[in-house]
């Protein structure tokens, strides 16, 4: 009965805005296409951002939230463009200009006149703008025309395994099903607010520690364009700012990403929307104009960490994992608390960007990590620190120069700068230069790097983008780090080379063919670490897409993987995509095959999800992997999504490890979505 109640009470505030809310039959429809083609152009950005797993679950909802919210571009500002991490500054500066001398737009098929903007943004852009022809200034909204004017969307996931682990039979605290829900409600560009709820499979749920519910809930109320007020969150959000080297929870670009936006600086504070328990701030933030060029962005947060404790009560890592499946996790959650201050100042004028950040961290326990191994002598340590940057760039013309130079609270550096050059839209270069010292500490600064931290690096990076044809399309980068300290398995100072390239062609309207190659140069210590070994892996692709626009879609796609660490391993994966939609009702599927010989030349393919999903499964061994996926609109407000994936392996009788091994050759999961969405 008491667990009845709470799951009662959780529920219950959630009702009446579906009792009274109206619907919009025309809505649904454009939704509903929209979404569709959303989907696609979404697959591509994770499949082309797999190999260096930079399009995380965070970046991936900031771009679902975005399109969820499109920008009017004859209302738009220069912030507001900004928040399209696809973007380089030229192409924002030149959107700007256009928009001054010619605006208002009429259709988005004025966009092609924007001379910089290549077929890559010219693809994007309709999935996170929109023209609107009031032209009026519009004041901040009553109440009454929130509540009566707002969008409701209410969505309920659950992963269904139809496999036991050894740890659901013993050694999990909760069940094996994986589930979330989310309440979204949003009035145009000017009010947001949220709630979610997750689990993963394993952890508790009205048990436990879990008392009320779900093991994470993510909150939040973020207003816009309220007078001076940019932006306003209140509850849980991210915030970017300069390069990242002192604040960046916001989102991640990695090197093939990088080379759309040239390497453009960002500032972006947003609301914390995905299901993740870590890298956000809690309590309340807000970009304030101060005078037409310059503006603030104060913060404070008070938020719960979890950490694994030496003996003596301080804490010797921060865990990130999210994870609370066993007692040893359960007992990690929230022993840790971290204070956070900090302000922003930025002044932006005729294409010249000035910036000011300091931020300050406190933690109630000392932060005491291991340092007897030798990569982790200059971990952070202590119980406050403190990091401050300045930030400046200029956009002229056909070039863009930006950068970043911060300090900590030991006065140890870290600084970034980026060129790019792009004197047509058929063509981009870029060049962008790091140094992390290897004493550097920072807890909320996330950069472009070889490495995962902002410390022990230094690099050069340099990259193209060119349209040789109209139909033929080129990328590449070549990046050259190296780590003056010990990293993990690599006891002295070594180096990193990582060259790509990637050729579009496109020899008839609906037909697509890529080929990309890449190789990762990189050094380990030996058996008795006496000597670095020189470790090659190569990774190509060559797809042939097909997609009449309408109903039918397919992709035929291999993918090679190679190994040279004195000897070779190589291995191979061959998949076949199907996808068709009609009206209400789409489906999809995908079969693969793949032969690799170990988890050295594994290889990710990426497979469609459901909305707000996000994945990168990895085959290694030899196998078969299928999965299908349906979707289907009931109705004038409800979809509908389904699921299944199944891998089989012909040269293992288990699956994984530890808690998580199967005592089966195969598993097989089932998905189920649904989506309610009534208001305008």
């Amino acid at each position: 009965m008491k667990e009845a109640f709470r799951k009662a009470v959780a529920i219950a505030p959630l009702l009446p805005l579906f009792l009274t809310t109206s619907t919009s039959v025309s809505a649904q429809e454009r939704h509903a296409a929209w979404q569709e083609a959303w989907n696609d152009l979404a697959d591509d950005l994770r499949e082309e951002s797999e190999e260096d797993g930079t399009l995380d679950e965070d970046t991936y909802d900031l771009l679902w939230q975005l399109a969820e919210h499109p920008i009017d571009l004859n209302r738009a500002t220069r912030d507001d463009l900004e928040r399209l991490p696809f973007l380089s500054a030229q192409q924002v500066m030149d959107l700007m200009e256009y928009l001054d001398r010619y605006g208002p737009m009429r259709s988005l098929g004025e966009l092609r006149m924007v001379a910089s903007l290549d077929y890559r943004q010219l693809r994007l852009l309709p999935f996170f703008v929109c023209i609107s022809q009031q032209q009026d200034t519009v004041r901040f909204p009553s109440l009454r025309q929130i509540a009566g004017g707002g969008r409701h969307t209410l969505t309920a996931s659950a992963r269904l395994p139809l496999y036991d682990r050894k740890g659901d039979r013993n050694g999990y605290l909760g069940y094996k099903y994986r589930h979330w829900l989310r309440y979204e409600f949003g009035y145009g560009d000017y009010v947001r607010m949220g709630l979610m709820g997750a689990q993963d499979a394993g952890e508790p749920f009205f048990s436990n520690r879990n008392k009320w519910g779900y093991d994470v809930y993510n909150y939040y109320l973020q207003m816009s364009k309220l007078g001076p007020v940019e932006t306003a969150v209140v509850g849980r959000y991210k915030l970017s700012t300069g390069m990242g080297l002192v604040l960046n929870n916001s989102f991640s670009l990695g090197k093939q990403m990088t080379l759309q936006n040239l390497g453009r600086p960002t500032r972006s504070l947003r609301p914390h929307t995905s299901r993740s328990a870590t890298d956000y701030y809690q309590g309340a933030a807000a970009t304030v104009r101060l005078w037409p060029s310059l503006s603030a962005t104060p913060f404070v947060s008070y938020r719960q960490l979890d950490a694994t404790l030496n003996s003596d009560g301080t804490a010797r890592t921060i865990v990130s994992t999210g994870y609370h499946r066993t007692p040893t996790e359960m007992g990690k959650k929230n022993n840790t608390h971290a204070a956070d201050a900090g302000l922003n100042l930025s002044f932006r004028k005729n294409g010249i960007h000035l910036g000011l950040t300091g931020v300050c961290t406190w933690l109630d326990r000392e932060l005491s990590p291991d340092q007897s191994a030798l990569f982790r002598r200059y971990y952070p340590r202590g119980r406050r620190f403190m990091n401050a940057s300045a930030d400046y760039g200029i956009t002229r013309h056909h070039v863009a120069f930006s950068g970043e130079t911060a300090i900590d609270g030991d006065a140890h550096m870290a600084t970034i700068h980026a060129v790019s050059f792009q004197p047509s839209a058929r063509l981009a270069l870029m060049a962008l230069h790091r140094f992390y010292s290897y004493r550097y500490t920072t807890l909320h600064g996330h950069a472009f790097g070889e490495g995962s931290s902002v410390r022990n690096e230094s690099g050069l990076y340099v990259g193209a983008t060119w349209q040789m044809l109209s139909r033929l399309t080129l990328s590449a980068y070549a990046d050259f780090a190296y780590f003056p300290w010990a990293r993990y398995q690599v006891s002295q100072s070594s180096t990193v080379q990582d060259y790509f390239a990637e050729m579009t062609w496109t020899p008839l309207r609906h037909l697509t063919v890529k080929g990309r190659y890449r190789l990762h140069r990189k050094e380990k210590d030996n058996s008795d670490k006496t000597a670095l070994l020189s470790i090659d892996e190569h990774r190509a692709r060559l797809s042939v897409a097909y997609d009449d626009g309408e109903q039918w879609s397919t992709r035929t796609q291999i993918d090679l993987s190679g190994v040279e660490n004195g000897s070779t391993e190589t291995g191979f994966m061959l998949s076949q995509r199907v996808d068709w939609k009609h009206r209400w009702l789409s489906l999809g599927m995908m079969a693969g095959w793949f032969d690799t010989p170990s988890y050295a030349t594994r290889i990710y393919v990426y497979e469609r999800q459901l909305p707000h999903e996000y994945a990168f499964p990895m085959y290694y061994g030899r196998g078969v992997r299928l999965s299908l996926l349906a979707r289907a609109d009931v109705g004038r407000t409800l979809q509908l999504n389904v699921r299944a994936g199944h891998t089989w392996y012909a040269d293992r009788n288990t699956i994984g490890t530890g808690l998580q091994q199967i005592d089966a050759p195969r598993a097989t999961d089932v998905e189920l979505q649904l989506r309610l969405r009534t208001g305008r």
